[in-house]
């Protein structure tokens, strides 16, 4: 924090602590790094971030005719039905048989301007540092990943979540190409992912304030020795990467934040006393 007064003489001290960075900001200690999370997660309980969903330019139905999937007479009884039953035009044409998985996904990448891997291409092994938490929130699978080239293909199920895309590239430095898979691609990929040795994930389901939220932080920081902490905010959850000495650890809020007034003060004794709370 600014008003910190151990920050700048730790800075230039070379037996000084390692600290926490976020971003472009040197925490010095977890103390200071709980305050600045908790100002900011207590921001985000007021005035979430709306992130304004992608419209395809033109729906799936017609992405099938232009195809050649469906004629014309195909599409107005499939249309007609869903519209009967309440359901998706997906749904209602695949219990018809008028429409398989594979061409759904074709006019899906047709619909968004983005490739479609055809199932021969499933089934390789990928090693990736991506919760599994998330893959499976946004229907998402990674298909390749060079090392070298920092290069991520992930192949969608639905609709290229581009929340998702921005923060693969924050948190984990890469630049990822979207595509689409078909659902069975999908299960078949995630099924041979293999998670990052070094890289843990815990998920928090419950409603929780921005203080306790910071807490939890602020404990696995202590637990890890966390020099490095990365944030990422999504429409219904909150994703931290705590990167520590010899491992990293993926934190995921999927409840709802609420606006809480309790406090805790940064005292000489603070990493102490956050390490025994529960």
């Amino acid at each position: 924090m600014r008003s910190c007064p151990n920050t700048g003489l730790m800075k230039i001290l070379p037996q000084g602590r390692a600290g926490i960075r976020v971003d472009q900001d040197w925490y010095c200690s977890v103390g200071c790094f709980f305050e600045a999370t908790c100002d900011q997660l207590s921001s985000l309980s007021y005035e979430r971030i709306v992130e304004m969903p992608h419209t395809p330019r033109f729906p799936i139905g017609l992405a099938l005719l232009s195809k050649g999937f469906l004629t014309e007479e195909q599409l107005r009884f499939a249309s007609d039905r869903s519209k009967v039953r309440g359901e998706e035009l997906e749904v209602t044409l695949l219990q018809l048989g008028l429409a398989d998985e594979w061409q759904l996904t074709a006019a899906r990448a047709a619909q968004w301007g983005v490739p479609v891997l055809g199932q021969d291409r499933i089934g390789n092994a990928v090693s990736a540092d991506i919760p599994v938490a998330l893959l499976r929130a946004y229907a998402a699978a990674p298909l390749h990943y060079s090392a070298s080239s920092k290069r991520l293909l992930l192949g969608f199920v639905h609709r290229v979540e581009h929340s998702l895309l921005i923060s693969l590239e924050k948190i984990c430095e890469c630049n990822v190409e979207p595509c689409f898979i078909t659902p069975s691609g999908f299960e078949e990929q995630m099924a041979r992912l293999t998670p990052a040795a070094d890289c843990e994930e815990r998920i928090f389901e419950k409603d929780l304030t921005p203080p306790r939220m910071a807490k939890t932080l602020a404990r696995i920081a202590l637990e890890i020795s966390a020099r490095e902490a990365r944030f990422a905010h999504f429409r219904n959850l909150e994703w931290v990467r705590l990167t520590g000495k010899r491992r990293n650890v993926d934190v995921i809020f999927r409840g709802r934040i609420e606006a809480g007034t309790e406090k805790i003060t940064n005292s000489p004794h603070f990493e102490q006393s956050i390490s025994s709370l529960g």
